[in-house]
Order: structure tokens, then sequence, then C-alpha cells
């Protein structure tokens, strides 16, 4: 095959104030035409800083004191592109080399349409009017299979979704049908069946255009759907290469022994994830451990006496939006995000909650704390009647029920210490009767959570992500509640950071006692810490049962789907029956 990138020997060291920091060391590997390599590895490895190497977008305390970015361009010449100029560079980006960033609502412009945006890079490097570069983009929409491409074209990015606006960054990054194609974690933040279409359509237009793809991603599901060689990166060194299904059958690293072991699906539930440091120390799990799951559990349901009466019982909820407004300013329609829908949560039970974006999830969960308003039906706490409560009525039970945010660091006012973020629900509810008895057990709580006491005085943006949604967690205990909901709280959490925050949760639930309502798009994660599972579909629910029984013999079609779209699901049966 025809080599397009060569990487050789490549150090980059950010300079900084203090001391220079080697985020990448000596790496080395080849991309070739019509080939797919992924880069594997959690945050911080160096991922990103590699691909962001090769089009120079690092920022300018970034510098390479060894190594070469050698390019094989159309006309065939190779160009360095460490000493490229920069109108070379603005030449081969987007143009030669495209890149798909993690989180296209950044990337896009919001005030600009997608049509626009997609039209403004053909004619970068193109010559052609206005009407051909539309008409080429209208083609593009199609091609990435754009729902109604014709309205996409006058749509601004916060009026799509996901799924959607990911898909007009693809048909940005194939405008010009470029040679190399960069892809830096393009599918973390999406559903299960939207990430399986993604993935299909990039596939598509890999084969249809011959184009390299560079994959970067921490999620090994979808390594084993997407890529023909795998290259871990271990704190900016490659520590393992081969092709993928060497790789995965025969991992030689401990630190890729230890990647494919954290994954949930590998374990049964109440048995601990194991961790990196658990390989890297030399670790307690072998290796045929680390690829070979252990037994399942037995999927018997628990009688229904064990845990009594309810904590929450649900009731015909349905929660309405309005989806348009009349002259005078009333609405003109609704949207039915929650409809009709009826549970009950068990004192100490997890319950979790699956579905795509958009099915309501997220609605249901905030509408039990009340931050959203239903339009009718019946919340019970113990029997208590919430939904008709007062503000003020309802204020004591604010500190029975919490909720655990997708993003801790949204959820974290960025200018207030770690301690008095977490003390101040507790002065607020009377839990500390001055700041002194809060600050110890704002301590107590972080030990529980793994965290040194001396993070206290330390701001948000000081702490990793894994770190952050531990004390997001710290924050909800801190007023013991009795119940909590998880709204995707781990969903883009690296796959051992996600173990460790998992272990936590198990090991957080035996010691407080706490009720949980887990919500997630990712069911593999949802059977192993959940107790039963509601499958959630266009705001209602379509099944619901012991976790192990959804997991393996769900009823219906939409559950099916769902478990079907679970990236590398098929390769786990195999390793499971071999």
């Amino acid at each position: 095959m025809e080599e397009l990138l060569s990487i050789q020997e490549l150090d980059v060291v950010f300079q900084s104030e203090e001391s220079p920091f080697q985020a990448v060391s000596t790496v080395s590997f080849k991309v070739h035409k019509g080939e797919t390599v992924a880069l594997v590895g959690e945050s911080g490895s160096g991922k990103s800083v590699t691909s962001l190497s090769v089009l120079q977008l690092l920022p300018g305390n970034a510098q390479f004191p060894n190594g070469q970015i050698l390019f094989r361009k159309k006309d065939g010449s190779r160009l360095n592109l460490l000493q490229a100029s920069p109108a070379q560079l603005q030449d081969i980006r987007g143009n030669e080399i495209a890149m798909i960033f993690q989180e296209p609502m950044t990337s896009l412009n919001p005030v600009f349409t997608c049509g626009l945006q997609v039209q403004e890079a053909i004619r970068q490097h193109r010559r052609c009017s206005r009407k051909e570069a539309r008409l080429k983009t209208l083609e593009l929409f199609r091609q990435v299979e754009l729902p109604d491409p014709e309205g996409c074209l006058q749509r601004y990015p916060h009026q799509l979704s996901g799924g959607q606006k990911q898909r007009v960054m693809i048909a940005m990054a194939m405008s010009c049908n470029p040679s190399l194609l960069i892809a830096d974690e393009p599918t973390t933040a999406l559903d299960v069946t939207v990430q399986r279409s993604v993935l299909q359509l990039m596939k598509q237009l890999q084969q249809n255009n011959g184009m390299g793809l560079l994959f970067i991603t921490h999620d090994l599901g979808v390594v084993q759907e997407i890529a023909d060689r795998v290259l871990v990166l271990y704190k900016g060194a490659i520590v393992e290469e081969g092709s993928t299904k060497e790789v995965f059958q025969n991992p030689q690293h401990p630190y890729t022994r230890a990647l494919l072991a954290c994954r949930p699906v590998l374990h049964p539930k109440g048995q601990p994830l194991p961790v990196v440091e658990d390989f890297i120390r030399g670790a307690r799990f072998t290796t045929a451990e680390s690829t070979v799951p252990a037994a399942p559990v037995s999927s018997a349901p628990a009688p229904e006496n064990a845990y009594r009466q309810p904590l929450l019982s649900i009731r015909n909820l349905t929660v309405s939006f309005p989806a348009g407004k009349k002259f005078l300013g009333k609405p003109s329609q609704w949207i039915q995000a929650v409809q009709d829908v009826s549970f009950d949560i068990f004192p100490g039970e997890t319950l979790g909650l699956v579905g795509e974006s958009g099915c309501g999830k997220t609605t249901l969960g905030r509408t039990l704390l009340r931050l959203q308003e239903a339009s009718s039906g019946s919340v019970l706490l113990q029997g208590q009647e919430l939904l008709q409560l007062s503000g003020t009525a309802f204020h004591p039970h604010r500190r029975e029920l919490q909720l655990v945010f997708q993003d801790p660091y949204s959820s974290l006012n960025p200018r207030i210490r770690i301690g008095a973020a977490i003390a101040e629900p507790m002065l607020v509810h009377g839990l500390a009767s001055n700041s002194r008895q809060a600050k110890e057990q704002v301590m107590e709580l972080l030990s529980k959570v793994d965290l040194p006491a001396d993070v206290i005085h330390r701001y948000p943006h000081e702490f990793s992500g894994g770190q952050r949604q531990r004390l997001v967690i710290a924050r909800a205990l801190a007023l013991q509640p009795k119940f909590i909901i998880w709204d995707e709280s781990v969903s883009a959490l690296d796959v051992s950071i996600q173990a460790q925050v998992l272990n936590l949760l198990n090991e957080l639930k035996q010691q407080f006692g706490f009720t949980s309502l887990f919500i997630s798009h990712d069911l593999s994660v949802v059977r192993y810490i959940s107790d039963r599972i509601l499958v959630m579909h266009q705001g209602k629910l379509v099944e619901s049962g012991p976790a192990e029984e959804i997991w393996n013999h769900p009823q219906t079609d939409y559950t099916r789907q769902l478990l079907d779209a679970i990236p590398g699901r098929r390769h786990q049966a195999s390793t499971m029956h071999s």
C-alpha cells in the first residue's frame, strides 16, 4: 500500500514558566492509503497532541526538538509538515488532510448556517461559484445521510442533534476529498446507535475515496469495529502496536491488558473492576483473566418482598414542552418528552434507565427532582406526593434527592475552591453548625472518594476529569441523600477512569445505603451497575426487568437494536464463547 503519513521519532515538548513538559516521546508510525490506524490510550497519553502535531494546530509554546512528520501530497511529493510554511499548511489543511474533532458544537461557528460553513471550506480550496459550492454541499449532506438535506443547509448548529452536527463535520472534512482523515474521538459523546451509523459512514466514505484514516479513541469496542492496526499510547510513548486481531487476542504490554480488562462487559455485578494500576504494578490479574470474562452471575430476579415498600413511586408521569407559539404567545402545539410513565424504585436498589438522546431520560430524572415541572402524574416519596408541594414545602426534600451531572466541570463553580463548594450545601441545610465542622466533614468525604484532604484549597480546573467526577460525587453525598440520580455520570470518562468510578459507586452504595437511578445510553455499564433496567424510547417505557435478563434476553426490537449497536459486542460475544 502507498504510504501517506510517516511520523518518525517525534518528540513534543510544551514550554512553561515552571519547567518543560514532554507530552510525546519518540513516537513513530505510518498510515497507508486505504488503511485505518487507531491511536488508543487514556486522556493525557498523547493521542490528541500527536494528531494535532500533524496539522500544526498546537499552541505556540509547543516545540518539536526531534522527529519528522512526512506527508505524501496528491502530486506525489513528500513534505515534512514540521518545516512547512504557513501557506503550505493552509493549502494542506482541509484539502489534503482533514480533521474531525470530538465536540462538533465547539468546532462549528454558531452564527453561520451549517450549509454556509461547508460551502466556505469548499471555496477555500476549489475554484467554484457559490451556486456550485451549494450544490456540492447538498450532495455531501445527502451522502452523509442527514435528514432533510435542504433544510440542514439553512439550519444553525444549535438546531441539530449531536449526531447530525457530527455528520455536518464529516461532510466538511470530506468536501475536498482528502488523502488522510484524522478523527479525534469523533463518537465519544454519541449514543450507541448514532455512533454505529457514524462509524459505518466513515468506513464507507473511506472505501469510496481510498483515503487513510487515523482514528483516535479510548473506546476499545470502537477500535475493534473500525481499525486495521492499533497503536497503544501510554504517557506519551507507544508501548504496543500490531494488527487489531493480534493486540486484542494476545496483548503484550500490561497497560494494554489493563485497558482490555477494565471494560464492565467482562465482569459480573459486584466484582471490582480491575484498573490500570493493578497491571502496571505487576498485578494480581493474569493475562488470561484480562481477556476472558469471569463466570456470569445468576440473572434470577430478587423477590419483590426483599425491598418491601418502594422508596419512590412514579405513576402516569407526563412532561410536555411547547413546540410553537401563536401570535399572542400561547403554545400552538406541544411535544410530550415523557409519556404516561409508571415505575417503582425500592430502597437500596440501583435502577438503570437507558435509551438514545431525546428519548426523555434526562427530562424524567429532572422531573423527579422538581427541576422540571410535570404536566400530569404523580411522584410519591415514601408515600408523600412531591409534585403538589410548594417551593418552600419541597425545600426539605432537596437534601434527600440529589443529582450527579454528566459534565462535572460545568457543574462546579470555577471561582470557588473545592472545600467551600462541598461545604456550602451542608451549611445551607444545617448539617454542619459552623465552617470548622463543615471542613471536618468535607475532609472525611474526600477520603471516602479516595482524594487527599489538601485538595480543599484547589479550584476545579486543577483536577483531571476523573478527579472532578469524584468531587461532585462527594458533594452529592455531603447531604446524606436517600436517593441519587446519576445522569450519564461516566459516559465521557476513559475506560480505566470509568472503572475506578464504578468501583467507587459500588463501595459508596454499601457504606451509605442510598438508592439510585442510573441514567445512561451505555447498556454495558448499566448492566454492570444496576439491579433492574428500564428501557425508554420516544418518551415511553418499552421494556423493564432484571439487568441480566434484559442483557441476555431482550424482549423488544428496540432493546435488541441498542444491544447490537454496542461497539465490539459481536467480538465480546465470540470471546465469551471461545
